[in-house]
C-alpha cells in the first residue's frame, strides 16, 4: 500500500491550495489518515486528522478555520483545503495512514507535496 500526494504549489498570502493523498494497493482498509507539515529547521507537526467514515475530524490551532480535511472512503483518497494561507504554512505537507492488511496494522507516509507561501 502506498500514499501519494499531490496538489501543492506556491501561493500568495491569502490564497488557497488543495491538496489530494490517495492511497493504492490491494487488500487493505485505512481507518485514521492525517496530515502532517514540517518547515525547514522545524519538527515534524500534526495538522488534522480524519477518522474511517469522515465523521470525525481535528486540527491543530494554528490551521482552526482555515483549512478543511476530508476523505472519500470509495476513493481511499484524502484531501485538504487550505484557506487563508498565511507565510508561516510555508512547508512539506506529509499525509499518513494507518493501514490494514491481512489483519496487520501498518503505518504508512507518503513522499509529501511542497507549499509555499510567499508574496
Amino acid at each position: 500500500v502506498q500514499l501519494v500526494e499531490s496538489g501543492g504549489g506556491l501561493v500568495q498570502p491569502g490564497g488557497s491550495l488543495s491538496l489530494s493523498c490517495a492511497a493504492s494497493g490491494s487488500n487493505f482498509s485505512i481507518n485514521v489518515m492525517t496530515w502532517h507539515r514540517q518547515a525547514p529547521g522545524k519538527q515534524r507537526e500534526l495538522v488534522a486528522l480524519i477518522i474511517s467514515g469522515g465523521g470525525t475530524t481535528r486540527y491543530a490551532d494554528s490551521v482552526k478555520g482555515r483549512f478543511t480535511i476530508s476523505r472519500d472512503n470509495a476513493k481511499n483518497t484524502m484531501f485538504l483545503q487550505l484557506n487563508s494561507l498565511k507565510l508561516e504554512d510555508t512547508a512539506m505537507y506529509y499525509c499518513s495512514a494507518n493501514v490494514v492488511v491481512d489483519t496487520k496494522m501498518y503505518h504508512i507516509w507518503g513522499q509529501g507535496t511542497q507549499v509555499t507561501v510567499s508574496s
